[in-house]
């Protein structure tokens, strides 16, 4: 009976981190595609399936960035499944409601805070690697975001020279060519990076469940497929807010030289994040790099009220993400470890579902939306 009961409870876990999966996918699609629509590099649909299908191949590329998650965020001895699930409830809960403000704020500080905030809760700071989330995620994110920034001040104002040197017209097709390139390599290694978490948070439920040990590290091969096909659903959902957010508002209407400096210096980072095991927010590394090539192009380019906005939901993201962790699990205490998560989950679920179409309803009637969704070739 007790065995039967932890299986019910491992099969709800799985189902949140796909679930958390998922809406990783729509909610950092714009860190790949945002600029490439919005300069028509791309048409919106060909775009969104050329990101979903890297996204899914990406996920197979490395497994560092899982074992960081697993083993490198709370103590594996302590966690238990009703932890792991109230850390989830909070990511999903964070990723939507940043989604339904158009913020693009990072799905993987959502899922780190989460995680953080279920195991204070549950059995105080003792189940924290503080130390691993200081060295693997908070330095590498700051320092991170600086450089893509950095780098793509640089790579705009060289894209801008070449316009000058070859011409406008020839040099701007060049440059919607190779957003394609530096696209698809935002993709890859969003898939590279952030699938891997929910497959860190799956092997974690695994360990806790007994189904595999601790002390020898390994992502079962269902997993991957899980993980790969969830993020890659969502990625092909589209996030349309938060791409009408990265594409048109961060610094007006993007060009391409803009989008194909932003998009080079954040690939490049990613992947390179990814092959070191360090779980970085893709979201703000391609937000920081769409600032600087902003600031890049001049003119007064960035709207630096937007850019205070995803500052402030950046800084929110970790304690936020946390408090909603952390209330979950009170509830799922007092309701048992067992019906706890599935009425919570069914609530989550149904209250997910009801936001969904209420956005559906109101970006029906969003004529730049609409827009951005109808690009053509």
């Amino acid at each position: 009976m007790v065995a039967a009961m932890n299986d019910v409870l491992l099969f709800v876990v799985v189902g949140a981190a796909l679930a958390f999966d998922f809406t990783n996918g729509f909610h950092d699609t714009a860190n790949a595609m945002a600029t490439t629509i919005a300069t028509r590099a791309l048409p919106a649909k060909q775009a969104l399936g050329l990101a979903a299908s890297l996204n899914f191949v990406g996920a197979f590329l490395s497994i560092s960035v899982a074992a960081t998650i697993a083993s490198g965020i709370v103590d594996q001895g302590q966690i238990a499944l009703p932890i792991i699930f109230a850390g989830l409830l909070g990511a999903i809960g964070f990723n939507l409601t940043t989604w339904y403000l158009g913020l693009p704020s990072s799905s993987s500080h959502a899922l780190i805070g989460g995680m953080v905030g279920a195991m204070l809760a549950a059995v105080g700071s003792s189940g924290v690697e503080w130390a691993g989330i200081l060295e693997k995620v908070l330095i590498p994110g700051v320092f991170a975001v600086v450089i893509a920034g950095a780098v793509a001040v640089i790579g705009t104002k060289i894209a801008y020279r070449f316009l000058r040197d070859i011409g406008a017209d020839t040099a701007t097709r060049g440059y919607r060519l190779g957003q394609i390139g530096s696209a698809s390599l935002v993709s890859l290694g969003h898939g590279t990076n952030d699938a891997q978490k929910s497959m860190g948070i799956i092997v974690l439920a695994l360990v806790a469940n007994g189904n595999l040990s601790a002390d020898d590290f390994t992502v079962p091969l269902w997993v991957k497929l899980g993980c790969a096909s969830a993020i890659a659903a969502g990625t092909f959902m589209g996030g349309w807010r938060i791409i009408d957010t990265l594409g048109k508002k961060v610094t007006g209407d993007i060009t391409p030289p803009q989008g194909f400096s932003a998009e080079a210096s954040g690939a490049t980072l990613i992947l390179g994040s990814s092959y070191f095991g360090y779980p970085l927010s893709t979201t703000q590394v391609v937000s920081g790099a769409v600032v600087g090539s902003g600031i890049g192009r001049g003119e007064s380019e960035v709207n630096w009220s937007i850019a205070g906005r995803m500052g402030i939901a950046w800084l929110l993201t970790l304690p936020g993400a946390a408090a909603v962790a952390a209330a979950a699990y009170g509830v799922v205490s007092v309701l048992g470890d067992t019906a706890g998560p599935v009425v919570v989950g069914a609530l989550a679920l149904a209250g997910s579902v009801a936001l969904f179409l209420k956005t559906r309803r109101e970006d029906s009637t969003d004529a730049g939306l609409n827009d951005l969704k109808a690009v053509p070739a």
